[in-house]
């Protein structure tokens, strides 16, 4: 009896451990959100304690530095940085954007009068004052940097790694995408942030993977065919192999690869992420990791007239996510997948066709059922 009794234990204890394996094989820092809002101190906390490891920041050069050559207003960022280290979260800045004293505006194709920069800072002096402001922004948040320095009560989370633009092949970012222009920022960004944190990580930008009609490569009869060669905006696959092509040695810029992959239902993922797993192989960067700093689905009630995929309902946004990360989890190892970006944790009207219910929470930051299903993959409390 005794020993069957220990018997039992040693086999409760195996079982234990290997659970516990399993939770530890995830790399750190791997669960994250974004946010689309200013969020409380009181809120960090709770995503903290939600199990929520990395908080995805974006940073706009123009809300940063409104003058050429003025001082760049730190402010906001200190705000962020300081909240999200006294809940234990990493913080993951994605600085794009550009003042008009930099890069000037258009009106973007088809954009219904919106306006993006007519190209990146990749030259000439816009490119100087986007190192310039990479340098500082390392400077400060960097391993000893000038924040926490000045700030000696809150808990040291230096910044390593830094996203550089956001969906650049698609037009509402750049208004005329250019995967060897985008290469070419990645250069000198990474050489901006290694002078400065000679182990900084570039991440690529999350790239929107299958914008609607834009270009894309086709293998039809054995040859390869370029489809509507004509559209500005590119699928993920295509902007990357691009970028490769018209960039000799960029493998050695940047450390991860990042994807927004927004599918109608997460049963599209897969074909979606290994097209692009696909094109790193053949570059022979297939040891990259793969960044998920967007995936996300809308609470907000399905459309009867289907215009809308993105809107499940509170239920269908819960079942997305459940499935969608039962599936990267799955596959974490295969795609080599380093971080997951829940977008978004809140709700925000007018900013773009499902912002306003693809929140964890939503009015009066109430918690809906899909923070309850994320809390259950993050190992927190809700």
């Amino acid at each position: 009896m005794l020993r069957t009794k220990k018997k039992t234990a040693a086999l409760a204890l195996v079982i234990a451990m290997a659970f516990a394996a399993t939770a530890q094989a995830l790399p750190a820092k791997f669960w994250g959100v974004v946010p689309q809002s200013s969020l409380s101190t009181e809120q960090f906390q709770r995503l903290g304690r939600g199990g929520v490891e990395s908080v995805r920041v974006p940073l706009g050069w123009a809300d940063l530095q409104s003058q050429s050559g003025g001082a760049i207003n730190w402010s906001g960022v200190d705000d962020v940085v300081e909240k999200a280290a006294r809940a234990g979260i990493d913080v993951l800045p994605t600085i794009s954007g550009a003042p008009t004293w930099a890069v000037p505006t258009v009106a973007v194709p088809g954009g219904g009068g919106t306006k993006a920069p007519a190209y990146l800072p990749a030259k000439g002096a816009a490119a100087a004052a986007w190192k310039a402001l990479l340098s500082e922004a390392v400077a400060r948040y960097g391993p000893n940097g000038s924040f926490w320095s000045s700030h000696p009560g809150v808990p040291v989370k230096p910044i390593r790694a830094w996203q550089i633009w956001n969906e650049p092949n698609f037009k509402y970012f750049v208004a005329k995408p250019n995967p060897a222009e985008y290469g070419k920022l990645v250069k000198l960004s990474s050489s901006a942030l290694k002078s400065v944190d000679p182990g900084a990580q570039v991440v690529l930008a999350g790239l929107f993977s299958q914008p609607k009609g834009a270009r894309y490569v086709r293998v039809v009869a054995g040859k390869k065919k370029l489809v509507n060669r004509t559209n500005v905006n590119y699928f993920a696959s295509y902007f990357l192999e691009q970028m490769y092509k018209a960039n000799p040695g960029i493998k050695s810029k940047f450390a991860g690869v990042s994807l927004h992959p927004y599918t109608g239902t997460w049963k599209y993922l897969t074909p979606e992420i290994e097209e692009v797993r696909k094109v790193l192989i053949a570059n022979g960067d297939g040891r990259k990791g793969l960044w998920i700093t967007e995936l996300g689905w809308s609470s907000g009630p399905p459309a009867s007239d289907g215009t809308n995929s993105f809107a499940k309902g509170a239920a269908g946004q819960a079942r997305e996510l459940k499935k969608s990360f039962q599936l990267l989890k799955s596959k974490q190892r295969a795609w080599r997948i380093q971080r997951l970006y829940w977008f978004s944790v809140d709700d925000q009207e007018h900013v773009c066709n499902f912002c306003n219910g693809s929140g964890l929470f939503g009015p009066g930051f109430t918690p809906k059922k899909s923070w309850f299903e994320y809390v259950k993959f993050a190992g927190g409390q809700p």
